[in-house]
């Protein structure tokens, strides 16, 4: 019996790029939802809404890697000092 998340195929990468694998899938997926919701404030859903979503998010994107690389050991510090660990 096969599952739906049954393991992908393929070879993984090494743990040590644990971050920078998270920092990419949080930063390509906050940069999406930014990016549809600034899109749709700004100049609304009309024509041309998804053109212009990808062409935001192709700027939005690298940044938003960039920041979630830089600002991790921040945020850990601060998660750290927020949350009583055992």
């Amino acid at each position: 019996m096969s599952s739906s998340l049954s393991k992908p195929a393929g070879p993984k990468l090494h743990k040590r790029y644990t971050p920078y694998v998270f920092a990419f899938y949080m930063a390509g997926i906050m940069a999406f939802l930014m990016s549809c919701t600034i899109v749709a404030a700004n100049s609304g859903l009309g024509s041309g809404f998804l053109q212009r979503v990808l062409s935001a998010y192709a700027l939005a994107m690298p940044v938003a890697f960039c920041c979630v690389v830089l600002v991790r050991p921040l945020v850990l510090r601060l998660v750290a000092l927020t949350v009583h660990s055992h």
